[in-house]
């Protein structure tokens, strides 16, 4: 493993601490170390997908330990976003779209990241099945696209439409986000020549930092700072992506 692979795997490490913290699985600051990084986009988003399943596992493990799943809420939004993250993941887009779609991805998770979710004024109830299934199929798709787990997305979602707590929220995100990774890598059909040949440290790593994070993440770690801390990594590496593709 290279110097350059070695500064990447420990900006992957810190990443997949912080993002499991909140039930996340990282992919979108994986994308963001990547790009700071230059990696080729071929390769970008299979790798955030191994990496996020990873990630995502060892989350769903530690957040259903901690009585944070909930059934109801999680089936119907997975029903349909994997068969769309599996659509998805096999359109591989070209540069001149990917880019700006991803860079666009980023922005928008670090704005989220800033905003930090207010708890519900009343009693949170579970959505209809009908607008979960169709959230879940919009999910779906777009993370197969970009390579992202989805759950950057679905956790604010349940918390700002009054759908769960925000540990809740969590706890369905991190199995969202591995089914939908699982699905996006499936539906890319990865060979594993294409992917780098540090992965096999960089899993080592993310694994380390996942298991550290999620465990203190579902046992009440406040993450407002985490959160913003993470924000200005994502808007650095939205931004450049952004520009690039001008």
């Amino acid at each position: 493993m290279t110097a350059h692979d070695l500064l990447l795997g420990l900006l992957l490490l810190l990443t997949a601490l912080l993002y499991s913290s909140v039930g996340h699985a990282g992919a979108s600051g994986y994308l963001a170390a990547m790009a700071l990084f230059d990696m080729a986009p071929a390769q970008m988003k299979p790798t955030a997908l191994v990496l996020n399943a990873l990630v995502a596992a060892i989350g769903t493990w530690n957040f259903w330990r901690g009585g944070w799943f909930r059934w109801r809420l999680f089936w119907p939004f997975a029903l349909t976003s994997i068969p769309a993250a599996l659509i998805g993941g096999a359109i591989t887009l070209p540069d001149v779209l990917y880019r700006p779609l991803v860079g666009a991805v980023l922005v928008y998770s670090a704005l989220r990241l800033l905003m930090s979710p207010s708890p519900a004024q009343s009693e949170p109830r579970p959505p209809s099945i009908a607008i979960a299934i169709v959230a879940g199929a919009v999910l779906g798709l777009l993370s197969g696209l970009t390579g992202v787990g989805g759950g950057i997305f679905l956790s604010p979602l349940i918390v700002l439409a009054g759908w769960g707590t925000v540990r809740e929220a969590s706890g369905v995100a991190a199995p969202f986000i591995l089914v939908n990774s699982l699905a996006g890598l499936a539906g890319r059909g990865v060979a594993l020549s294409t992917l780098p040949a540090a992965l096999p440290w960089w899993l080592l790593m993310v694994l380390a930092g996942g298991a550290l994070g999620s465990w203190a993440g579902s046992r009440r770690l406040p993450t407002l700072a985490i959160r913003r801390l993470l924000a200005i990594v994502l808007l650095l590496a939205g931004g450049k992506m952004l520009l690039a593709a001008l």
